[in-house]
């Protein structure tokens, strides 16, 4: 089935390979959902739109595979993963533990400078909320929740949660497409900031954890609307 160019052509103006140029590229189209689960990926096609050969995108295809963004159907080709309940409810269980425990760890860690400088980022939130732009809005809440992970001050904690990046940024921007979402999650980043200030550990935990139930139920309602279940 044909559609609508939807990728850049990549210019080779970095210092990185072209492989993981490519392979960069359409791992952000997936997790953005610029490629839409169950949708069927051409190299041809693929490999037209950025502008490159087909070797970069088979190599990308495979090391996407590998990562479980992309699953590979027998003599029918390459697919953007779907995402499943099962996997929905098992990433929020391990993020809802981590953001608990690094807003709690932050209550106690974080610094006047680090203070200002979430409070900053809630700014330009709003900011991207106002505008609309989804792309943004997550890029800004990702901002958020590293800060926060940092303030923590614990390096096993942000090994764990780096390891469920690729997982993260695609149900985050599933999570904040659902209409009002960002708006609440901007309200409810509001009141950590609040919790992290006041140095209230048992509050920054309880109010993170809930946070990140919201999110996981915003996705939910986001991706059964759309229909992206997989089996």
């Amino acid at each position: 089935m044909s559609r609508q160019r939807r990728l850049v052509p990549i210019t080779l103006d970095s210092y990185k390979p072209l492989r993981e140029i490519v392979f960069e590229t359409l791992r952000d189209a997936i997790i953005n959902q610029t490629l839409e689960p169950g949708e069927r990926l051409m190299e041809i096609q693929l490999a037209d739109e950025m502008g490159v050969s087909r070797t970069p995108v088979r190599e990308a295809i495979r090391k996407l595979e590998l990562e479980g963004l992309v699953i590979m159907v027998p003599r029918k080709g390459a697919y953007v993963a779907g995402i499943s309940v099962k996997d929905i409810h098992e990433v929020f269980e391990v993020r809802a533990a981590l953001e608990g425990l690094a807003a709690s760890l932050a209550a106690q860690r974080i610094t006047p400078e680090e203070l200002d400088e979430m409070e900053k980022s809630l700014f330009v939130e709003a900011g991207e909320i106002d505008g609309n732009n989804l792309r943004s809005i997550v890029e800004i809440d990702t901002t958020f929740h590293d800060l926060l992970y940092k303030t923590a001050r614990n390096e096993k904690l942000v090994q764990m949660v780096n390891n469920l990046q690729e997982q993260l940024q695609r149900f985050r921007s599933a999570s904040l497409a659902r209409p009002g979402r960002s708006k609440t999650a901007l309200e409810e980043h509001r009141k950590i900031l609040e919790a992290l200030a006041l140095r209230d550990s048992k509050l920054a935990q309880a109010l993170a954890i809930e946070h990140i139930e919201n999110a996981e139920t915003a996705m939910m309602e986001s991706i059964e609307s759309q229909g992206l279940y997989k089996e």
